[in-house]
Formats: structure tokens, sequence, C-alpha cells
């Protein structure tokens, strides 16, 4: 085999190899956690605007709040971020700070969740940070 073209052939197998890799199932975090969004499953979203001039170091203490959460039994998966920077367009709001989504298999473990006493209990350390929160809950269909 020539050498340019069995340089070229690893370079074909590497990227190959990298494409077939970021097809994998993600790895997360929460091992025990159910990742498929199926029919009925409840998406919880939340959106948190956080108060202007807070620290870095209290943002971070903020995101606490998600770690807290996502202990709490009967949670299918807790994802969170910020806001994407897409193009701006009169249909989009990137006005929040932060998004929490959490699924649920069905509208007993929601219920749990809105009334646990850790969930109860890290709104009252954490809001302290937000100004306002918006939550959204749909059921797949």
């Amino acid at each position: 085999m020539k050498r340019k073209t069995f340089i070229g052939s690893i370079f074909v197998g590497a990227a190959a190899t990298s494409v077939l890799n970021s097809c994998a199932e993600p790895k997360t975090n929460h091992t025990n956690m159910d990742t498929s969004l199926s029919k009925e499953t409840i998406v919880h979203s939340v959106y948190f605007w956080l108060k202007e001039g807070i620290t870095a170091e209290e943002e971070k203490d903020f995101l606490n709040f998600f770690t807290t959460l996502a202990k709490i039994e009967g949670i299918k998966e807790l994802k969170y971020g910020k806001p994407a920077p897409t193009t701006p367009r009169p249909v989009v709001d990137n006005s929040f700070s932060y998004l929490l989504l959490v699924t649920f298999n069905n509208m007993d473990e929601i219920n749990v969740y809105e009334t646990h006493p850790e969930h109860l209990a890290a709104i009252e350390i954490y809001k302290k940070y937000w100004t306002k929160v918006e939550v959204k809950d749909v059921i797949l269909m």
C-alpha cells in the first residue's frame, strides 16, 4: 500500500470511529436513570431568571439546587443548561438564565416530586438567587 493511501485510510478510519462514538448512547452521571422519552412521559421544564449582579460563587452555589433535586426518587432523568446562543428572532426567548428539564414516567411520580420535602427544602434554600421562575409541564404523545 502506498504511504499516501495508507495515511488517508487511517484518517478515514479515525473519522468513522468518531462518528460512530458520537451516535452511541450518551453517558450520564445518573446511572440508574432511564433516558427514553416514551409516550406519556411527563416533561417538567423550569425556567429560572437569576438576580442581576450575583457573583460567580453564588451562581455556582445555585447549581447545587439541581444536584439536590436529582437525588429525589421517581425522577426518570434530570438535565439543566443555559440558553443557547441561537439567532435572535421574535419567537425566541433567551432571556432566562437556566433551564431545568426533569422527566417522569407518570403523573404519580411528578405529584410526589412536587410536594417532596427535599424539593420544598431546596426551593427555600436556593430561591434567594432567582427573581422569576416559570414551569411548563407536558405529557408526551
